[in-house]
């Protein structure tokens, strides 16, 4: 393809991206009208999320090796499919159990698509074009989860919360199609699955996503100890899921440490804001999606200009402000005193954050697979989603088990930015 234009790739990986990206946060704005719809127990809600985030956390290594070995078209395919079959049925869901299984299935359906996507872009651009790209998807990241509290908290409010599911199904089509018809084939190469390493893998990120997302932490330990034993493995066969040359580079591994204590920090500010305007200021659902606008819109408008700053600043320059401000918008939240209102207490920080989140997210998303060979590009790409999916759910249950006072909830969040800001000034400094 001509390499001085975007073409039809860039809106493909984009679209796909932002659609498991907004699915993921529409239960945040959802979750009471789909446990009243299926009369769900706290227990069984909590699973509606829990299973998404297993599964999607648990295969992305996988996802992204297959993508290398494989073939990205077929592979992408593959998840278009099992994601919008999944989100089908979720959107017809009549018991507890059924929507759970499906949330699982769903889950697996995204965790090719994210890796993959971003291995895509790598493949079909080049120098400025592919960091334009990179930027653009970085830029999804932010948007994507943002926009899904709007859409989700609108569709539930104006509709059902089957919708937000069912939304799914003629994008993934169209999707589909597109990938079909436009999408080049990539050899398959001929290096035998680790199918040990993979069933290690999976064990070994579930296990630390269950624990962390239940409050169960044997099952943190038992994650802990079967990736120690996948790291061994991988060390002695030839042809690992997860090469572990990815990690001699610097700025890989800084950028998987960075986008982990990013998302420790987003994931519960995303959870627990709405949670505070629902039950502080009487917002409906949709009203919560929609006081997050000031963040998506100085996240879009920046991220449109991040290939212009980048080029002119550095990569990891550009992250460390971003860094800065997205812990001195957590800090003017927690100083702010919420009783004052909307306007007051929550609205200025939300613009701060929109700034830092979108000089974040497509930096970091950049460092993650900066000077990544082609054939590694797809597990690059899954270590990188690997991270946002581990986060989150780290983050938010060292919080939860921690406290219930919204202030000091925003301070933790604020200390795991402060430890990005060391970690980034650390790359910084030994670039320079």
């Amino acid at each position: 393809m001509n390499k001085e234009k975007f073409g039809i790739i860039l809106p493909i990986t984009l679209l796909s991206y932002f659609l498991i990206l907004m699915d993921n946060s529409i239960i945040f704005t959802s979750s009471v009208q789909i446990g009243q719809s299926l009369g769900l127990s706290a227990a069984a809600l909590s699973w509606v999320s829990s299973a998404y985030t297993l599964t999607f956390g648990g295969f992305l290594l996988l996802s992204g090796r297959l993508s290398d070995l494989l073939g990205r078209k077929r592979i992408f395919l593959a998840g278009l499919l099992i994601f919008g079959l999944s989100s089908f049925m979720i959107g017809l869901s009549k018991t507890a159990g059924m929507m759970i299984a499906m949330r699982a299935i769903q889950g697996i359906g995204s965790s090719i698509i994210a890796p993959t996507t971003l291995a895509l872009i790598m493949d079909a651009y080049e120098n400025d074009m592919r960091q334009r790209a990179i930027s653009y998807y970085g830029a999804t990241a932010g948007i994507g989860s943002s926009v899904g509290l709007l859409v989700g908290g609108g569709l539930t409010s104006l509709i059902s919360w089957r919708a937000g599911f069912l939304i799914n199904v003629p994008f993934t089509l169209l999707l589909f199609f597109l990938t079909l018809k436009y999408v080049k084939n990539s050899k398959r190469r001929k290096e035998s699955i680790d199918y040990l390493g993979s069933l290690l893998s999976i064990i070994g990120l579930i296990g630390i996503i269950y624990g962390f997302t239940e409050a169960k932490f044997g099952f943190v330990l038992v994650g802990l100890i079967v990736l120690v034993l996948f790291i061994l493995w991988e060390q002695k066969i030839s042809s690992p899921i997860l090469p572990l040359s990815l990690f001699r580079n610097k700025i890989r591994s800084g950028a998987y440490a960075t986008r982990l204590l990013f998302m420790m920090a987003m994931l519960p500010f995303w959870f627990f804001l709405p949670q505070m305007m629902q039950s502080q200021y009487g917002f409906s659902a949709l009203q919560s999606g929609l006081a997050f606008l000031p963040l998506t819109i100085v996240n879009f408008l920046v991220a449109m200009q991040l290939p212009r700053l980048t080029a002119r600043f550095e990569n990891s320059k550009v992250l460390l402000i971003g860094e800065i401000l997205l812990a001195g918008g957590l800090i003017l939240l927690a100083v702010s005193d919420v009783t004052s209102g909307y306007w007051v207490a929550v609205f200025v920080p939300m613009l701060i954050l929109g700034l830092g989140q979108g000089l974040v997210l497509a930096p970091v998303t950049s460092a993650g697979v900066h000077e990544a060979p082609n054939e590694l590009a797809g597990i690059a790409s899954g270590v990188t989603n690997t991270m946002h999916q581990i986060g989150g759910p780290i983050g938010l249950s060292l919080i939860v088990s921690t406290t219930t006072d919204f202030s000091i909830e925003i301070w933790m969040m604020t200390a795991f930015a402060l430890v990005s800001i060391l970690i980034v000034a650390f790359f910084v400094h030994s670039r320079a």
